[in-house]
């Protein structure tokens, strides 16, 4: 609620008494303490874990798929070093981004689907299919 304090200036001035309003509001009453109800009642709708499915449990490739990655890279002509080495190291994320740029993809070094299906190392199709129940 507002409270509205008249003051009344007056002045010697052509225009004569002049009235002014000021407004005050009044102090700020402290904020209640959450019940324990309320945090209760918080804890109980916190974030479940998460459950592990193939969305949350990305792993990093292993030696021998970076080998793989290595091989396509180097005999296309984007890795100039020696034999694959199975290690992810600057030469490789720099033949990758070059590969990358070529096949007008974004340059970012990272092993994503676009690129492995570039380099030919996509999904395999030759695979037999699961038997059906």
């Amino acid at each position: 609620m507002k409270k509205t304090v008249w003051i009344e200036i007056l002045t010697s001035l052509s225009a004569g008494a002049f009235l002014f309003a000021a407004t005050t509001t009044p102090p700020a009453t402290p904020k209640k303490k959450a019940s324990s109800k309320n945090t209760a009642a918080k804890r109980r709708t916190a974030k479940k874990p998460a459950v592990a499915s193939w969305r949350n449990t990305q792993r990093a490739p292993t030696p021998d798929r970076y080998k793989e990655i290595q091989q396509a890279l180097a005999s296309k002509g984007y890795l100039q070093s020696g034999a694959p080495t199975g290690v992810w190291d600057n030469s490789s994320v720099e033949a990758l981004k070059k590969f990358q740029a070529d096949q007008n993809l974004e340059p970012s070094g990272k092993l994503d689907s676009l690129s492995l299906i570039g380099l030919g190392l996509g999904p395999k199709h030759d695979q037999q299919p699961a038997p059906q129940p």
